[in-house]
């Protein structure tokens, strides 16, 4: 009689999820890798469509060399019927039984049709979001995520406009308008809300990472080469426009964060990249009932979560970066490997990434703490016409007059009040500027199903097995 051979589920194919599968897969654990993309790669290292005959897909990412191994040790983990790819499966829920898990995975291209997957353990790798608070002028057409302007370039091989404008605050601002340039749009300004001095009370931290600073003197030195004019501690103010954008209106912060008198500028654009960093994503791991530790999910020194048989890895555990997520993923995959098949994890096999994991988890610590020094008063300038919920059309007045007038003092009593958050997204892009404008404290509402699903999936008795 064969022994039953443990079932790892990996939800997620970016960086995180493809180190996990791998190091998993390696070491006799059967590993089904559930993906929503087309192709694994996630968000970072998101492939054209092959259809697109794209002939240097390199040219569009950096760190080529390391999805090239992840690329290649996948395929032989596949050939060798190691690892399962379930691409285009949209996870909804992740049910803990008493024998294990099991996975429910919307499919199809209009998502209708549910199927399960069955695990005896899980690793979450579903990375993050971006967080984009409101503006006035911010639903004109022409207006899009940082991330969004990426992954139109990654994927499509599509420039959203010619001229563009790249704001708001974090990392991943940098690629975003270094890809733009060299991609042929006309980036005419980067403007970043935090400030040189915001960063240099971090020096020593900085030193410590000297990858992190090439990195960064790469893209300064190609926005350099495009002629982009980076403007540092100026806020993106208004978008302006009639059937589309037009302009953009920025400003330059005084001590206080708040725009300086005489200090408006306008700027002629045909697409805003905005983008105010990333958050995890969680909602999966609290259906689970794992805790968060800030906004990412909590985890120990082997990545396992506070949840039996759930492991987490990379964005999903705190933002960050892509290497950072290889070497969790790397820990979680040979701790899951370990304690499914019955042995004691040892922490020496994993010693380097574990040092690599300190090492970057301080890093990031400093640089959002660098990104949130002295944060614009951004709600100030949000008039009450502002959108602020775009999926149930919700103005920053109804809000303010939700707090002001009928007395809501937190976040789940202005929802119930204006349908802030009721809409297609269930808040999960306009919590953080609800609660901005509000004045309450974020505290994103736990979800039951980590996205839409149709009554009739919900009403059904029994997801049907994924081919596996």
């Amino acid at each position: 009689m064969t022994a039953h051979r443990p079932v790892l589920a990996v939800i997620g194919a970016g960086p995180a999820g493809l180190a996990g599968a791998l190091a998993a897969a390696a070491r006799g654990v059967r590993v089904v890798l559930i993906d929503s993309g087309a192709e694994a790669g996630g968000q970072f290292y998101r492939q054209p469509a092959q259809g697109l005959g794209a002939r240097r897909p390199q040219a569009l990412h950096h760190q080529w060399r390391t999805w090239e191994r992840l690329r290649a040790g996948l395929d032989t983990h596949l050939a060798a019927d190691r690892v399962t790819h379930l691409r285009d499966h949209h996870v909804w829920c992740v049910e803990g039984q008493s024998a294990g898990f099991t996975v429910h995975a919307l499919i199809g291209p209009e998502q209708e049709e549910s199927v399960a997957v069955h695990a005896d353990g899980v690793l979450l790798a579903t990375g993050g979001y971006e967080k984009v608070l409101p503006f006035p002028g911010w639903t004109l057409p022409g207006v899009i995520t940082a991330g969004g302007a990426q992954a139109l370039l990654k994927g499509g091989l599509v420039l959203p406009g010619r001229t563009a404008v790249v704001a708001g605050t974090g990392p991943l601002l940098l690629p975003v308008a270094t890809g733009l340039a060299a991609a042929g749009a006309r980036v005419v300004a980067l403007v970043e809300s935090a400030g040189p001095a915001d960063f240099t009370p971090r020096a020593r931290i900085w030193a410590g990472a000297p990858a992190k600073l090439a990195e960064g003197a790469v893209h300064a030195a190609q926005l350099l080469r495009h002629g982009v004019s980076v403007m540092t501690r100026h806020p993106l103010m208004e978008a302006h426009g009639t059937e589309r954008l037009e302009s953009v209106t920025v400003a330059a912060l005084d001590p206080e964060g708040r725009p300086a008198p005489g200090t408006r500028r306008r700027i002629v654009c045909d697409t805003l990249a905005i983008g105010h960093g990333l958050l995890p994503h969680t909602d999966l791991a609290e259906g689970l009932g794992c805790r968060l530790d800030g906004p990412g999910v909590r985890v120990d020194d082997e990545q396992r979560t506070d949840a039996p048989g759930v492991w987490a890895a990379g964005e999903t555990t705190g933002i960050g970066g892509s290497t950072l997520s290889l070497a969790e993923g790397h820990i979680a995959g040979r701790s899951a490997a370990a304690r499914l098949t019955g042995t004691v994890p040892d922490p020496r096999e994993w010693a380097p990434a574990a040092r690599a994991r300190t090492r970057l988890r301080s890093f990031f610590a400093a640089l959002d703490a660098a990104y949130a020094a002295r944060p614009a008063r951004w709600t100030e300038q949000i008039t009450d016409a502002t959108v602020v919920c775009r999926c149930e059309e919700v103005t920053a007045g109804a809000v303010r007059e939700a707090v002001g007038t009928l007395g809501a003092g937190d976040l789940r009593t202005v929802k119930l009040l204006t349908r802030a958050g009721m809409g297609w997204c269930q808040g999960r892009m306009c919590e953080p500027g609800v609660a901005g404008v509000a004045g309450c404290a974020l505290t994103p509402a736990r979800r039951l199903l980590a996205r839409p699903v149709p009554l009739g999936v919900l009403a059904a008795p029994a997801d049907p097995p994924a081919p596996q």
